[in-house]
């Protein structure tokens, strides 16, 4: 049964709640004649001009992060380390600038599509752990930096799992130790015991 696209009001929350929320969600990615998709098994949530580890601290706005300002339900993608880039779901109303970082998933549909996209890859495990290999596999890059999350070839469907809050575990945001006390604020989120987390980390 073809399920719906997650709706624009789903978006329009509390990103830390949003974050926690895409856990057991689906991604959907509509690549030429393919269909992509994987459940959401880790994300970060990033919280704009007050989070020293956000793109948009302090308020900064550029043509890098310009997504990042628009209304929930878009879509912000970044290059980072000249090689990989990163997907956030836009939250909370324009000009808030919050989003969430899908760092990691789980292969469900087009699997081999998605091992010719990820050659390096030895296990399926590897596939996705990780928010650059999540946009490699799923052919995300900065053409798609602003889309609406429509329905069209980029797009969330709601969990088809149950996801209890005991089934999700939280640790410290990875790679923004140079961020102040923003580096040890409890924002990430994953799936416990799941094998496809981009990383361990002690949950707190």
């Amino acid at each position: 049964m073809k399920r719906k696209a997650l709706g624009p009001d789903f978006y329009l929350r509390d990103t830390v709640f949003v974050a926690r929320a895409l856990l057991g969600c689906v991604i959907v990615r509509r690549l030429e004649r393919h269909t992509l998709s994987a459940r959401i098994v880790e994300t970060e949530a990033y919280l704009g001009a007050n989070d020293s580890a956000s793109h948009a601290r302090r308020g900064l706005r550029s043509a890098r992060n310009e997504s990042m300002y628009l209304t929930g339900g878009h879509v912000y993608v970044y290059f980072t380390y000249g090689m990989h880039y990163c997907m956030n779901v836009v939250t909370q109303e324009a000009d808030v600038a919050e989003a969430v970082l899908l760092r990691a998933a789980q292969p469900l549909l087009g699997i081999e599509t998605i091992r010719q996209r990820r050659p390096k890859a030895r296990r399926e495990l590897d596939l996705m752990n990780g928010p650059g290999k999540l946009c490699a596999a799923l052919g995300i890059d900065r053409e798609l930096d602003g889309a609406p999350l429509d329905g069209s070839t980029l797009f969330i469907e709601p969990r088809d799992i149950v996801v209890a809050e005991d089934d999700i575990a939280v640790s410290a945001r990875i790679g923004v130790e140079g961020s102040g006390q923003a580096a040890g604020w409890p924002l990430r989120f994953f799936l416990a015991g799941n094998r496809y987390v981009s990383a361990y980390r002690n949950a707190v």
